[in-house]
C-alpha cells in the first residue's frame, strides 16, 4: 500500500531500530514503547490484520515471535512476555497493517488493562463451542 507507514518500515524506505530481517519481516523497537525493548513485527507484504494474511506468512510468524521474546528475556531479564497482535479497531488496532508487539513485562507494571473475567451458563459454552466448530469447517 503506497501511504502505509508500516509498509515503507518493514521496506525500509522509512529508517528504524531494527532488531531482525529476513525476506518476509522486520521487526523493529516501537517508538511509543510500552516497556524499553518493545518491538513490533512487521511483515514487509501488506496485509491489514491477521484475518487478511497469507497462512504462510501467519505461520512463519509465530517461530520469529518466539526468538524476539526469548532475547528480551536475555536482554531485559523481565519477568513475562505480552504477545499482543489487534485485529479491527474495536479490538484497539490503529494502524491497519498486520503488526504483533512483543512486549517485556515486570511484575507489578500495569502497562496493560486486565479484562473483567466473564463466564458461561450451564451448557452455555458447548453451544458456543459448537457454533466456533462449525464456521471452521
Amino acid at each position: 500500500m503506497e501511504n502505509c507507514i508500516f509498509c515503507k518500515i518493514a521496506n525500509g524506505v522509512i529508517p528504524s531500530a531494527t532488531v531482525y530481517e529476513d525476506d518476509d519481516f522486520r521487526a523493529i523497537l516501537d517508538i511509543a514503547p510500552a516497556h524499553k525493548g518493545h518491538v513490533l513485527l512487521l511483515p514487509k507484504n501488506h496485509f491489514d490484520n491477521l484475518l487478511c494474511a497469507d497462512d504462510d506468512i501467519a505461520a512463519k510468524a509465530l517461530p520469529i515471535v518466539k526468538r524476539i521474546a526469548n532475547a528480551l528475556k536475555t536482554v531485559t531479564g523481565c519477568d513475562g512476555i505480552n504477545v499482543l497482535q489487534n485485529n479491527g479497531t474495536a479490538a484497539g488496532q490503529s494502524v491497519f497493517h498486520l503488526h504483533i508487539h512483543i512486549i517485556p513485562r515486570y511484575e507489578g507494571d500495569g502497562i496493560l488493562p486486565v479484562w473483567d473475567q466473564g463466564s458461561y451458563a450451564d451448557g452455555e459454552a458447548a453451544e458456543w463451542a459448537a457454533k466456533i466448530a462449525s464456521a471452521l469447517e
